[in-house]
């Protein structure tokens, strides 16, 4: 891989890392909100049960938003620590060794796998 290339892919991973702490700062100030100012009501207890459950929906689904964004941003974190430890073992796959295909890695920066080791992989899984 050239040095135009893994420029290229540092500032995918860069901006890909910035998408994701913007979103996780908005999970944050949503998080942090109580219910009262989350629905607009001007009080603090629901009219009704369904209200309470609704809310309480509504949070579970943010934190698993969250949780997923969370991960992502290991991830990404984890590849550009690579990038900038080994520039020149980046975009090797982590089983064969083997070039990870350019295409790929733009697609998916943080990619460990090569495409015949991640399809090997995910076969071993669903048995």
């Amino acid at each position: 891989m050239n040095k135009e290339q893994l420029k290229h892919l540092e500032h995918r991973l860069l901006d890909e890392r910035a998408r994701v702490m913007k979103e996780l700062g908005y999970y944050d100030d949503a998080f942090n909100s109580t219910l009262q100012n989350s629905d607009g009501d001007l009080s603090s207890y629901s009219f009704h049960m369904a209200d309470q459950g609704t809310d309480t929906m509504e949070r579970e689904k943010q934190f698993l938003f969250a949780s997923q964004e969370g991960r992502y941003l290991w991830h990404v974190n984890q590849a550009l620590r690579r990038l900038y430890a080994a520039p020149d073992q980046f975009g090797r796959c982590h089983t064969c060794g083997k070039e990870i295909a350019f295409e790929r890695l733009d697609a998916l920066p943080h990619a460990r796998l090569c495409i015949s080791c991640k399809e090997k992989e995910e076969d071993e899984k669903r048995r």
